[in-house]
């Protein structure tokens, strides 16, 4: 059966401005023929877009699709309770509008599979396995008071990371992650918000350690990316060959020339930052970890101006935790109090597939690419805010050429 959208304004996923009067067709899960004429096709199902707006799928770079918890180190709940909340979290997300993830810390070949059987409505899936942290890192989440009566990389306190110091282990657990279908590494190469004591300005990991970690990944055929929050985090991490920094939330004028220069990618996270400020108290998150928050939380709009004014290639992502994960639409609103909506919308297709590796695949409305497409009732790069409302803005969603919703 042969799909074509009619009368479409198209946002094909790397130009500024609307394509008017388009047709596209779609047959199985490709996206077949692109024309501004009216395509024919015999006993084709036509779609009449006249005022809306057919846009790429958007992909989301940063999610977690294990925290079902605010209490990062909260322990005692089986696997079945997390895969359960996946399941939400992922279904949520897709009726957004969002037909991809990057699942940057916590993902795995369980829930991959799942995915692919068909078990649970979900985006594609990206993993990156278990990231990599240092011994009182980002990624242990053990509290300070707490003793040493655990195994060698922390696994049974943690579902997001592994505890791996100096070369050895970090290669060890760099090629266990890769044998169990990780698309990427993710390392902690800074303090962080949520985790209980390590200070969010001091970097992580030495030299040596990322080297190892890159050196094994290249090898693979995978990427590092990074958890950095200040100016010299991100700086040592990219200029070590880390690909993807993710927050990047202090970087400086200097840094971000550096990111362009090595071709690497930054993924801010305002919607995570922006949650937290407005409802983590109520929701218990501990006084020190808000205070933390408060240390980024107002240069980071700076930051961002920073990096559109270099020209680095920002990704899209959000970071939500826990009951968080509906204000998924947050992180428009919030960019775009920095950045041109043109530009968002980019992140969050075009660019966010080229970080995936799928920027011949993903991203674009281009002859030969995967049909996910949105139809968007107005448009979004006049209002921003047609993204930001839980798909309630979104007539139609397809996924790999099936309507996931179609109204």
């Amino acid at each position: 059966m042969t799909i074509v959208f009619e009368n479409a304004s198209v946002f094909d996923g790397v130009g500024s401005e609307l394509l008017e009067g388009v047709s596209v067709a779609v047959e199985d899960n490709l996206i077949k023929e692109i024309s501004d004429t009216p395509i024919s096709s015999k006993d084709a199902d036509r779609i009449d877009c006249s005022g809306k707006t057919l846009m790429p799928g958007m992909i989301d770079c940063h999610v977690h699709v294990y925290v079902a918890d605010l209490d990062l180190g909260a322990t005692g709940r089986p696997p079945t309770y997390y895969a359960q909340y996946a399941g939400k979290f992922l279904k949520h997300i897709l009726s957004c509008g969002f037909t991809t993830v990057r699942d940057i810390a916590g993902g795995d070949h369980g829930l991959a599979m799942a995915i692919k059987k068909g078990f649970l409505a979900s985006p594609r899936y990206f993993y990156g396995g278990l990231a990599l942290s240092q011994t009182g890192g980002h990624g242990d989440l053990r509290p300070s008071s707490a003793g040493t009566n655990f195994c060698t990389c922390g696994a049974e306190v943690s579902f997001l990371a592994i505890i791996a110091d100096g070369v050895d282990e970090c290669t060890r657990a760099v090629r266990e992650e890769l044998r169990k279908g990780a698309h990427h590494i993710k390392i902690m190469g800074s303090g962080g918000v949520m985790s209980p004591s390590d200070p969010i300005d001091r970097c992580q990991y030495s030299d040596a350690e990322i080297v190892a970690i890159v050196e094994e990944c290249t090898r693979h055929g995978a990427y590092v990316a990074a958890h950095c929050h200040p100016d010299e985090a991100v700086r040592r991490c990219v200029e070590l060959g880390v690909r993807t920094i993710e927050h990047a939330t202090l970087i400086t004028e200097s840094t971000a020339k550096l990111v362009v220069d090595k071709n690497a990618f930054t993924v801010p996270t305002f919607a995570v930052m922006g949650a937290l400020r407005d409802s983590g108290k109520e929701m218990g998150v501990p006084k020190k970890n808000l205070d933390k928050l408060m240390e980024v939380y107002d240069y980071a709009f700076e930051g961002l101006q920073i990096m559109h004014r270099a020209g680095i290639k920002m990704g899209f992502g959000t970071d939500l935790l826990a009951e968080q994960h509906v204000l998924q639409g947050s992180e428009f609103t919030l960019r775009a109090e920095v950045l041109p909506n043109a530009e968002i919308l980019k992140s969050a297709t075009s660019i966010n597939a080229e970080i995936l590796g799928m920027e011949n695949r993903l991203g674009q409305v281009k002859e030969g690419f995967l049909a996910d497409l949105l139809l968007v009732h107005g448009n979004p790069l006049e209002d921003i805010g047609l993204l930001a409302s839980n798909g309630k803005d979104i007539d139609v969603i397809m996924h790999d050429g099936e309507f996931i919703k179609r109204q």
